[in-house]
């Protein structure tokens, strides 16, 4: 199973992260209030550096300004993780995963979805909604949203997912990582 390791912000984390197992680390830049993971650009660019080429990096934000996603670009991440149905004028030269809750209709314009009913404030995921977005959705689904150590296996055999995504489920505190959390959801994702 894959896993994304969200909310990042510190080099420590991603390190430690990507030598647990993680297949992929996400950054928050310009949230417009909404994350309190957010970290500035430069600091972005020194957390993407500190991983390998095989572990994917992923810029989530909540920004609608294209200036702020040709920023955002210029850190050159595997993909770009928005919440709001944004149209590129032209292809943005990255990975586009889209997040989607149970008001949202399922996306074509990008590469992949995460189902997380909450938009990343941790709340647990709706089973039947994120059952239905893998059967009908022809692009990967991944699934986000409560995801714990303890629960994602049984989420993950329940829903059968692309891939998992979590935050709040594996931190001391927002955005301090707790390592033996981290290494704890990557083995039961991947014993799932």
């Amino acid at each position: 199973m894959r896993v994304k390791i969200c909310g990042i912000t510190r080099v420590e984390d991603a390190r430690f992260a990507e030598k647990a197992g993680a297949d992929a680390i996400g950054v928050v830049v310009y949230s417009g209030g909404v994350s309190r993971r957010v970290v500035p650009l430069e600091q972005a660019r020194e957390i993407f550096d500190a991983v390998g080429p095989f572990t994917a990096t992923v810029a989530v934000s909540h920004t609608k300004s294209e200036e702020e996603l040709a920023q955002i670009i210029a850190l050159h991440p595997t993909a770009i993780q928005i919440s709001h149905p944004f149209k590129f004028e032209k292809d943005p030269g990255v990975k586009v995963i889209r997040v989607i809750g149970r008001s949202d209709p399922l996306p074509e314009d990008c590469d992949a979805v995460i189902v997380d009913d909450s938009h990343g404030k941790g709340k647990a995921y709706n089973p039947s909604y994120a059952l239905a977005a893998v059967k009908h959705s022809t692009i990967p689904v991944i699934l986000a949203g409560g995801l714990t150590p303890g629960n994602v296996g049984d989420a993950i055999r329940r829903i059968h997912p692309y891939a998992v995504d979590v935050a709040s489920g594996v931190e001391e505190r927002p955005g301090i990582k707790d390592h033996k959390k981290i290494a704890a959801f990557i083995t039961a994702a991947q014993e799932a």
